[in-house]
């Protein structure tokens, strides 16, 4: 009976001593309201696939794309660089960059759709060091078309958004394009 009782001593003594091993790793939640900054952004990224310096370029395809003639056949990945311009011209100030990746992910050229994995990065001005992430399906074909963005760093360090894309600039022959981006950004 001893016995017993000093085990019951010892587990109420282990259990105390518990809460306070592992209580100063706690802390109380709280709701901090915070005030959101809203930035428009208006720029043209030059994607050029290309001469003797592309700014996108194939990585992977599928096997099954042979018969195909588009200049990005379905199923083909892209890595991009592509620059960031105050304008459409192809000397128009640069601004920054995107990178990250697109995959070509319509099997019907006539629909032609990419889905993106960018980051808009800003190397001029006041956004310098910043950049916005975008993830979203694109239908390049559509006029106007829309896409999500899912983050940031720098000064939109927890962005989210959307940005409006439109076709400045088509080769149908070899997929160089100017795409204008009308950005709105919630930070």
């Amino acid at each position: 009976m001893a016995r017993m009782a000093a085990f019951v001593c010892a587990l109420i003594i282990c259990f105390a001593i518990v809460p306070a091993a592992y209580g100063e790793y706690y802390t109380k939640s709280r709701h901090v309201p915070r005030k959101e900054k809203v930035t428009r952004l208006h720029f043209f990224l030059h994607d050029i696939l290309t001469g003797k310096n592309p700014s996108a370029v194939k990585v992977a395809g599928s096997n099954r794309t042979e018969g195909d003639k588009s200049p990005t056949p379905f199923g083909s990945v892209y890595a991009i660089d592509d620059l960031l311009k105050a304008g459409p011209e192809p000397d128009s100030k640069t601004i920054g960059n995107a990178q990250g990746l697109y995959l070509s992910s319509s099997q019907d050229y006539s629909k032609f759709t990419i889905v993106m994995c960018v980051d808009f990065g800003f190397t001029e001005g006041k956004l310098k060091g910043s950049s916005f992430s975008v993830f979203s399906r694109n239908p390049v074909t559509e006029a106007d078309r829309e896409v999500a963005v899912v983050g940031g760093r720098g000064k939109f360090r927890m962005a989210r958004g959307f940005a409006k894309v439109k076709t400045s600039h088509f080769n149908a022959t070899n997929g160089d394009a100017v795409l204008e981006y009308k950005v709105t950004l919630i930070h």
